[in-house]
């Protein structure tokens, strides 16, 4: 698999430590982090609020998204609405704040990340079916040009209904460190799909460095 793989029984706490340690590791610097969606990633945040206090200067964190649904920035869904409600509001600070917006163009985005160089941290989760930020099986994103960092993508299969803004594997790749969050048993057999190396959306993403935190309850089974 694409990574090193960790199984954990607390993921919201392990994602936070590791994003502590990686802040850490850049002293004096601002420190970029592309957030992601769903209830784990939810839960991720909210642990890092609680736990991130002490350590983590928010005053010198710049926000991005790994990506975003395109529905207004208050909709139930917008992963911007999470990523707000669930870290940035209750630490009360940043340094910077770039939510995707699907009524901006493309290359506004690309030129925020392309002037950052590289970001500190991606945070990714994964789907049942394997996809991974809004890279889904058989979606045209997955063949973006080796130069594009951000892209508007479906779902071929029609199970997720919002067209999507999302990084491409080539604005993923500018990570130093990559951390899935994976949580729950309905996600166990792309897990292991992803463990023996099979071509799914998120067996694809590389970085600096790939950590998969998975708990008990999708982690593959021995074999």
């Amino acid at each position: 698999m694409n990574g090193d793989l960790q199984v954990v029984d607390d993921v919201p706490g392990a994602f936070a430590r590791e994003f502590i340690t990686a802040f850490e590791q850049r002293p004096g610097e601002e420190f970029d982090i592309a957030l992601s969606g769903g209830e784990t990633a939810r839960a991720c945040y909210e642990r890092l609020a609680s736990e991130g206090t002490a350590s983590v200067d928010w005053l010198v964190v710049n926000f991005f998204w790994g990506d975003e649904r395109c529905v207004p920035p208050d909709h139930q869904d917008s992963n911007e609405r999470m990523g707000r409600e669930a870290l940035l509001e209750r630490v009360g600070a940043a340094n910077a704040v770039y939510p995707m917006r699907c009524d901006e163009s493309l290359d506004a985005y690309q030129l925020r990340l392309g002037e950052v160089g590289q970001l500190d941290l991606v945070h990714l989760g994964m789907g049942a079916d394997g996809h991974t930020a809004s890279l889904f099986p058989g979606s045209a994103a997955l063949s973006a040009d080796p130069g594009q960092l951000v892209a508007f993508n479906e779902d071929p299969s029609g199970r997720n209904k919002h067209p999507r803004m999302t990084l491409t594997y080539t604005g993923i790749a500018r990570a130093r460190l990559v951390v899935f969050t994976v949580s729950g048993e309905e996600k166990r057999e792309a897990m292991e799909a992803v463990y023996a190396g099979e071509d799914l959306p998120a067996a694809r993403v590389n970085a600096g460095r790939v950590l998969w935190l998975v708990d008990r309850a999708a982690a593959p089974r021995p074999r």
